[in-house]
């Protein structure tokens, strides 16, 4: 998990916020931005089912992962043989609270919930995740049903809601439809961690130039602005624009938007790890 924060602070313009230069356990690694997702994000929740930890998994690391939560081990193994079949990583448990203990897969996942659970039902768990910020894909499945439990189920995001016995087939792509949409997830948490790591990288005086010209301030007029000269400000407009890789002004206000929605996702998204402070 990524353990320290980068301090942001609001500079000239609301929308755009600086970010400290990052300490270098911050670096981004691909996989390290996944893993605070479900581990330390529902590690608030409270366990309420205090079974003996019951956990499988066949795991090859950075791979896709299924995530199975059934307390019937023959239908858990049932499940991972058939994921097994079709070169699919997966972790199988008893119960939520065994599955909020355990470390998170590096990528992709979804998850595969049962329905009815001794103590905590699949659908309070999944608003459990959903008030934790915990976006999993998830996939219900149960031998039990009626209506309103698969609208309430598919209202608050759920992928599919497939009645015992389904279809291998059905499950499977509704898996596979669950990973992709994950896997979109992590490329945009990767995409961020970066964009992050390069506004850390300006020093105050480039933030500062940074905020008038995704104003559309001219350069003229951040000059008159900040108090300094035209050519200094060209200076440090290169330089942003060299250390934040962007191509136009266009690209430039594009960042600095982003930046601005994961200050905000921050104050929702411990995960994020993005901390408010003021000057």
């Amino acid at each position: 998990m990524l353990d320290h924060e980068p301090a942001v602070h609001q500079i000239s313009t609301p929308n755009l916020y600086a970010i400290a230069p990052a300490p270098r356990r911050f670096r981004v690694r691909e996989q390290a931005v996944r893993k605070p997702l479900l581990a330390h994000v529902v590690s608030g929740l409270e366990a309420k089912d205090e079974k003996d930890p019951v956990e499988t998994a066949t795991h090859d690391g950075g791979k896709p992962t299924v995530l199975i939560v059934d307390d019937d081990p023959d239908v858990r193994e049932s499940l991972q043989c058939l994921l097994r079949s079709v070169n699919l990583d997966s972790r199988a448990f008893a119960s939520p609270s065994i599955f909020i203990k355990s470390e998170p897969p590096s990528g992709p996942t979804c998850l595969v919930l049962d329905v009815r659970l001794p103590g905590r039902s699949g659908l309070d768990f999944q608003r459990e995740l959903t008030a934790a910020n915990v976006n999993v894909p998830i996939i219900f499945i149960t031998g039990h049903a009626d209506v309103p439990m698969a609208v309430q189920a598919m209202k608050a995001g759920a992928i599919e809601f497939l009645i015992k016995p389904f279809r291998d087939q059905d499950l499977l792509d509704a898996i596979q439809v669950g990973l992709a949409r994950d896997r979109a997830r992590c490329e945009r948490e990767v995409e961020l961690a970066r964009l992050v790591e390069r506004f850390g990288n300006l020093t105050s005086r480039e933030r500062e130039v940074m905020a008038h010209v995704v104003k559309g301030r001219l350069n003229k007029q951040i000059a008159n602005d900040m108090g300094i000269s035209e050519m200094t400000v060209k200076i440090h407009r290169g330089q942003v624009t060299r250390k934040m890789k962007a191509s136009s002004v266009a690209q430039l206000t594009r960042m600095a938007d982003r930046l601005s929605d994961a200050v905000r996702q921050s104050q929702r998204r411990p995960d994020l790890m993005i901390s408010m402070s003021h000057d």
